[in-house]
């Protein structure tokens, strides 16, 4: 397949490997890791390689899922992402030594989105508008490549669903004064398979200082105090 021309620079990035190199092998795990608090809303308690994942609400919910599995030695692509700010990526925890940008593919996407597939273990898909017949090939490819594609915005067919609501910022007083501190948010999963349940988990998103952190409920923090 010949490499599209918007891929063109991705060999000349620190640390990117081939596509050979990096397709997952017999012994690759089949879970990508997630930061503990997402492990609720996903089959496993990962990412599984193979499966694509839409993500709605929040791109911070996307850097949080970036995050753990770049720390964790696996490789990521961003595509038709330009607003991705690497600055609040750093912040959540994503190693950007271990992500490749393609912000524009213009009218390559596709052709992109393949090599990309091909070569990373995790690709991100920023908001674009794809075919149900074009997605089902995608994510055909997926599946065989053994990749997770997680696009920010819905995916015909997608494996797993997350999507958040309810957000809630802490750190004013009624009077509007004061600093934002933490943004607490509902978390919630649906898909096929292992995912068809629906799941749910509250989180601030972010935390203090930038980190994911679960909610606990008042039933259990009464229940702990109790104890």
């Amino acid at each position: 397949m010949a490499v599209p021309e918007a891929l063109a620079g991705l060999t000349a990035i620190p640390g990117v490997r081939t596509a050979a190199q990096l397709s997952p092998g017999p012994a690759a795990p089949e879970l990508l890791t997630v930061l503990p608090p997402l492990a609720k809303l996903l089959p496993g308690g990962g990412l599984r390689r193979g499966s694509t994942v839409a993500v709605g609400g929040a791109m911070s919910l996307v850097l949080a899922l970036l995050a753990a599995a770049t720390r964790d030695g696996s490789w990521a692509a961003v595509t038709a992402l330009p607003e991705l700010g690497l600055a609040a990526a750093a912040e959540f925890g994503v190693d950007l030594e271990r992500i490749a940008l393609v912000p524009h593919p213009g009218a390559e996407l596709t052709g992109v989105l393949s090599a990309l597939v091909d070569g990373f273990d995790l690709v991100v898909l920023g908001p674009v508008g794809i075919q149900p017949q074009l997605a089902r090939r995608l994510a055909g490819r997926v599946r065989s490549r053994g990749t997770v594609l997680l696009t920010v915005g819905p995916w015909p067919g997608a494996d797993v669903e997350l999507r958040v609501s309810r957000r809630r910022w802490h750190g004013l007083t009624p009077d509007g004064y004061g600093h934002l501190r933490s943004r607490e948010v509902v978390a919630t999963s649906r898909g096929r398979g292992a995912a068809t349940r629906p799941s749910s988990v509250r989180l601030q998103l972010p935390g203090p200082g930038g980190a994911v952190a679960a909610v606990e409920s008042p039933e259990r923090r009464l229940a702990e105090v109790a104890g």
